[in-house]
């Protein structure tokens, strides 16, 4: 253990070594880079680590912060059952919206790579506009409207199969089988775009330098070469879809209330916002964002030990 611990210590200093080596090299470039420094630490890492520290507090922005160690981690595990449907529903949304949107905006961006030009731009616009249209589901909210004036309800009134409206958004034994595929659906665009990208600036010479060393059909075609290339935006739409995955929140507030029936919407981010700007316990609000954020980083950390294998 000793030995191990050792090797570790002697590879972190010479990472840090290397980078100061190579600070002093390209001083001027990392001159260039501190304004952006500056205010990516005050902006995101300065607040970040303001945080960890409330979630030991308790804290209502009134009042001076109180220090009470591990109570809110504590009620947020043990006595929380909010929270703990919010979890499940977090993770129901991210494991549907998350790996199978990357999925399918990666399959999408390759079968339409080959199409021709003006049909390609057409896919990537139908993809890519909920992503630039931030209120994209209030379209979803006319739709599914649980009154006689949502248009499902409507037409389905007009056409004499129903007596009464359908509670599409406030049941919820049906809500989330509705809402998922809007988020669903909101989610692929950034990652799509990404992969379309990717794709066109692969050099179509490795495709036959590939044919010629033994590539024999289009999955390993994929597997060896387009992959492999696409490493960089593998990565970026990974990133991009587990933090729209995990942060979800504006959707189901707008389409299934705030808050939802029997909390069959809750997540992880719409239960802080309820303690953060609601309540205005803004110390058990830094605890949930405290564990949301180790949780991404964790799903992230897979994320790039799956991307590694890649092409091998």
């Amino acid at each position: 253990m000793s030995e191990k611990l050792d090797k570790y210590i002697a590879k972190k200093k010479l990472g840090f070594s290397d980078l100061t080596r190579s600070i002093r090299v390209h001083k001027v470039c990392y001159l260039f880079l501190l304004p952006y420094a500056v205010l990516f630490i005050t902006f995101y890492v300065l607040p970040m680590i303001t945080s960890i520290y409330f979630s030991f507090t308790n804290y209502n922005i009134l009042e001076k912060p109180d220090f009470i160690g591990a109570r809110n981690y504590l009620n947020l595990f043990l006595e929380d059952d909010v929270f703990t449907t919010a979890v499940k529903n977090t993770f129901l949304i991210a494991i549907i919206t998350g790996p199978v949107g990357y999925i399918l905006a990666f399959i999408f961006a390759w079968l339409i790579n080959e199409l021709p030009k003006w049909i390609r731009t057409l896919v990537v616009f139908f993809f890519y506009a909920p992503s630039i249209s931030g209120n994209a589901y209030f379209v979803f909210k006319q739709l599914f409207n649980d009154d006689q004036n949502g248009w499902i309800n409507r037409a389905l009134a007009n056409l004499g199969l129903t007596n009464a409206p359908i509670m599409f958004l406030t049941n919820p034994a049906i809500g989330l089988k509705v809402i998922i595929p809007i988020i669903l659906w909101m989610s692929m665009g950034a990652g799509f775009l990404s992969f379309v990208a990717g794709l066109k600036g692969i050099d179509k010479a490795q495709y036959e330098a590939g044919y010629i060393d033994g590539i024999q059909n289009r999955w390993q075609e994929l597997w060896f070469i387009t992959l492999p290339n696409m490493k960089p935006m593998l990565l970026f739409g990974a990133v991009m879809s587990i933090t729209s995955a995990f942060g979800v929140c504006d959707v189901t507030m707008q389409l299934a209330g705030y808050p939802s029936t029997e909390y069959y919407a809750r997540t992880i981010v719409t239960h802080l916002f309820d303690y953060g700007f609601t309540r205005f316990e803004m110390g058990y609000a830094s605890a949930i964002a405290t564990v949301l954020f180790l949780t991404m980083i964790l799903c992230n950390k897979v994320i790039q030990k799956l991307l590694s294998r890649v092409g091998h």
